[in-house]
C-alpha cells in the first residue's frame, strides 16, 4: 500500500466530507477512493470515517489523526517542491578551454536529457581544480597523471603536411635546418598542456636530445601555438583530433607516450559520478 497516497485521500475526503469530492481532489476514481481509505484502516486497526446519508464523517479516532497526517502531507509537498527546485538549479562545470563548442551543446543536451541543467565553465588547466575546491562550480575536469585517470588522450606532434612518417622524434629538432626565418623548428605546447606530467617530460627528452630550451615553447594560447605551426615547419603538441580540426599531419612521439589524463574534481560525490556517467565528456575531451 502506497501510505503517503492513502493518507491523500483521507485528508481530501475528510476536508470535504464527501468521497466523491475527497476522490476528485486526489485525481483518482471514487472505487480507488475508496479502497485506499479501506487499506488504510486495516493497516491502522481503527475505522476512520462514518458514512451517511450527509457524507463521510470523521470518527473520533479520524480526528485525531487528521492534524497529523496534514502535516505528513505539507511536508511530503515541501519536498517535492524542493527537489523540483534542486533539479533546476545549475550543475556548474569547469570545462577545458579546447573543448568545442557544438560538444559542449551536445553534452548539455545529453544532461537534459537526465534532467539535470548543466552549465559549462571554459576554464585553463591551473585555474578548474581551483574553481571546484572554492565551490565556485559544483565538479571539475582537471588535469591528472594517466594512471588516475578517468579518460585519456593520446598526444603527439602535428605539423603542416610532410613526407608519411610512422613517428616524429624530438631529436629530429637537433638538425640544423631551419625554416625561411633562419631560426630551429620548435615544439609548441598549448596551455592545457603545460602541467607537470606532460610539460616536464618534455622537456627532459629536449635536453636529452640535445635541444636548445627555446626549442620547446609554452605558447600563450592554442591560437598562437598553430599559427606559429601553420606558417613554418615548427610542430604542435596535440591530440589528433585537434590536429584534424587544425588541418595538420599528426604523427606519435617516438622517444615517449605523453597523454592527458582527465578527472573529475567535485566536493559532492554525486555530482562527480553523474558527470563521469555521461558519455559525451569523452567526446568534448577528444577521446
Amino acid at each position: 500500500m502506497d501510505l503517503l497516497a492513502a493518507w491523500r485521500v483521507f485528508v481530501n475526503v475528510s476536508e470535504r466530507g464527501s468521497f466523491t469530492e475527497g476522490a476528485a481532489a486526489s485525481q483518482i476514481p471514487q472505487p480507488v477512493a475508496s479502497r485506499r481509505i479501506a487499506a488504510l484502516e486495516q493497516h491502522l486497526g481503527g475505522k476512520l470515517f462514518d458514512r451517511s446519508a450527509r457524507g463521510a464523517l470523521l470518527t473520533d479516532f479520524g480526528r485525531d489523526l487528521l492534524p497529523s497526517a496534514q502535516r505528513l502531507l505539507r511536508l511530503a509537498d515541501d519536498m517535492e517542491w524542493e527537489a523540483g527546485q534542486s533539479r533546476l538549479k545549475p550543475l556548474r562545470l569547469a570545462v577545458p578551454e579546447i573543448c568545442a563548442v557544438r560538444d559542449l551543446a551536445l553534452l548539455t543536451v545529453e544532461a537534459r536529457e537526465e534532467g539535470v541543467h548543466l552549465d559549462v565553465v571554459p576554464a585553463a588547466a591551473g585555474i578548474r581544480a581551483e574553481l571546484a575546491r572554492s565551490r565556485e562550480v559544483r565538479a571539475a575536469l582537471v588535469g591528472t597523471p594517466e594512471d588516475g585517470a578517468t579518460w585519456v588522450v593520446e598526444l603527439g606532434l602535428a605539423g603542416v603536411t610532410g613526407p608519411p612518417v610512422p613517428v616524429v622524434y624530438v631529436e629530429s629538432l637537433r638538425s640544423p635546418r631551419a625554416d625561411r626565418s633562419g631560426r630551429r623548428r620548435r615544439i609548441w605546447v598549448q596551455p592545457e598542456d603545460d602541467v607537470p606530467h606532460i610539460r616536464d617530460h618534455l622537456f627532459r627528452i629536449r635536453d636529452a636530445a640535445g635541444l636548445l630550451p627555446a626549442q620547446v615553447a609554452v605558447a600563450s594560447s592554442l591560437t598562437t601555438a598553430a599559427a606559429e605551426v601553420m606558417v613554418s615547419t615548427d610542430l604542435l603538441l596535440c591530440s589528433p583530433r585537434q590536429a584534424a580540426d587544425l588541418g595538420l599531419d599528426w604523427h606519435p612521439i617516438g622517444e615517449i607516450r605523453l597523454v592527458r589524463g582527465y578527472a573529475v574534481a567535485s566536493a559532492i560525490g554525486d555530482d562527480a559520478e553523474r558527470v563521469r556517467g555521461w558519455r559525451r565528456v569523452a567526446t568534448c575531451l577528444g577521446v
